[in-house]
């Protein structure tokens, strides 16, 4: 069912700025034990003056016994929504609608491991980006393999974002499990750095993340100012290459094993 707070749902910043949608799940009794629904979910609002939709875009979510409901908590302004020039009320009354595609149906079963004893084991992956003032768009390593998953880093050399033409921005990105076609949950913390080729320190940057197949990528839109790095006398860049290392320690794991009965 679509789900409508006119005053927004609390969490889209100062009380009665946004309307909030979002779609819920219900009579859920007749699905399995740990059931999962992945979908993508699509909301529009009819403009009755052109007669066509706004609508956001969205992404895969997991519909979950705990997470029962997904949407957007900024869909709208209630300052757009009401100046009627808009067209979006029309005596008082609006339209909104819903498109749902279902992914995925499966029940979610977990095997937890937990390194609580010997210190987490920890992996290193080394990168070298040439022609790096060139480089337009992103840059993508080659897949490589630590503590048993797959992974790729992504550099956007402008930046992305927020940060486009400010900052390079880093990302580390997860791709499943080398021993199973399950995704895991897997729990780290990795340090990613851009490597100072000077007398100066490298710069560092580190988090920790559960990665999954629904948070599969992180890392930072500002990682290092353009300007820093470009700088010759700074030292990270050398005959137009620069060296990206990343650092994964794990913490624990969870091998997530999907039954689907669609």
């Amino acid at each position: 069912r679509l789900v409508i707070y006119p005053n927004g749902d609390n969490n889209n910043g100062k009380e009665g700025d946004y309307i909030s949608v979002k779609l819920a799940m219900v009579d859920t009794s007749s699905m399995p034990k740990n059931w999962e629904v992945n979908a993508i979910v699509n909301i529009f609002l009819y403009n009755h003056i052109s007669g066509n939709y706004i609508y956001s875009p969205g992404r895969a979510r997991p519909f979950q016994i705990t997470q029962s409901e997904w949407g957007f908590s900024k869909f709208i302004s209630k300052k757009s929504m009401f100046d009627p020039s808009n067209g979006y009320l029309m005596n008082d009354s609006c339209v909104f609608g819903a498109e749902v595609f279902v992914v995925k149906r499966e029940a979610v079963t977990e095997c937890l491991s937990l390194n609580s004893v010997h210190p987490p084991p920890s992996y290193k992956h080394d990168c070298k980006i040439s022609n790096f003032k060139k480089l337009e768009g992103r840059w993508e390593s080659e897949e490589f393999s630590a503590g048993g998953h797959k992974w790729y880093v992504c550099v956007h050399p402008k930046g992305n974002k927020e940060a486009t033409g400010k900052a390079v921005s880093i990302y580390l990105h997860y791709l499943g499990s080398n021993v199973s076609t399950h995704f895991g949950r897997v729990k780290t913390s990795f340090t990613i750095s851009v490597i100072n080729h000077g007398y100066c320190a490298h710069k560092k940057r580190t988090t920790t993340c559960s990665f999954s197949a629904s948070w599969a990528s992180l890392g930072w839109d500002s990682f290092i100012d353009l300007a820093t790095i470009n700088d010759p006398k700074q030292g990270f860049l050398v005959r137009d290459c620069i060296r990206v290392s990343v650092e994964i320690s794990f913490l624990n794991s969870a091998l997530t094993f999907n039954s689907s009965w669609i």
